[in-house]
């Protein structure tokens, strides 16, 4: 931990938990400002800028959802890791989540500890991120900037269309760039061509649907847009080293 203490944001509607989990963080050395709902905890954004926010999901006034989706649409809020805290454990609660883009969850009830040690590993990454993206005050940050936004956008598109075949053609109109610059930049960037990164994202999709509780091959193949369940397992074995069953089966284990 850095020697500045790191600043938490919670926001927990039940005031007993919340009590006791900021209590817990300031013990481990955070500093804590305890919001008791999305509306407050977005006023609290517009006075300071947390290293990251711990939000209850389910809130009155303001859900934890509504906040996440509401700060998303301002850069100044882009850099800051939100993690949800809920009792509902469904995989289409999870789902949802993940595909708004949230950086993880807890489920209730959770040991302190867990929580304690998935803070301290998003912003560690996140220090390491920014310890990266600072090396060089000129060129190389602008460079990883304007790289970054370009595949977040490519991201967005194919996952926005993960469950289709979508051409190569579609995602380069979509990024208003020629075929040829969309494969030369991700052969630069990437090292590899178009086709392979999309077939990549796609299982990068599929682990993460695993992940969050999904075990059905079949219901992973269509869902990340494999024509085939032979033609998905052979492609998650390529990226893994591991059949998708392997995989189910170890992390349901761990």
């Amino acid at each position: 931990m850095n020697s500045k203490a790191q600043n938490i944001l919670l926001v927990e509607d039940d005031i007993s938990l919340g009590k006791t989990i900021a209590e817990l963080l300031e013990i481990n050395g955070y500093e804590v400002k305890w919001c008791h709902n999305g509306l407050e905890a977005y006023h609290y954004l517009e006075q300071k800028i947390p290293d990251i926010i711990v939000c209850d999901l389910m809130m009155p006034i303001m859900s934890g959802e509504e906040l996440f989706l509401k700060i998303r649409k301002y850069k100044k809020y882009d850099e800051i890791p939100f993690l949800i805290i809920t009792a509902d454990v469904t995989f289409e609660m999870k789902i949802k989540q993940l595909e708004n883009g949230v950086n993880d969850f807890i489920i209730k009830p959770f040991k302190i500890q867990e929580l304690l040690l998935k803070i301290k590993n998003i912003l560690q990454f996140k220090d390491v991120l920014i310890k990266n993206n600072t090396q060089d005050p000129f060129s190389k940050v602008t460079i990883k900037l304007k790289n970054k936004n370009f595949f977040e956008k490519l991201n967005d598109i194919i996952i926005s269309n993960i469950k289709t075949n979508i051409t190569i053609d579609k995602i380069a109109t979509e990024l208003f760039i020629s075929k040829s610059a969309l494969d030369k930049k991700i052969r630069r960037d990437k090292q590899m061509n178009t086709t392979t990164y999309i077939r990549q994202l796609r299982i990068e999709y599929a682990i993460r649907l695993i992940e969050a509780g999904e075990t059905n091959v079949q219901q992973l193949t269509e869902a990340c847009g494999f024509n085939s369940l032979s033609y998905f397992s052979i492609s998650f074995k390529g990226y893994t080293n591991t059949s998708p069953k392997s995989y189910i089966k170890k992390r349901n284990i761990n």
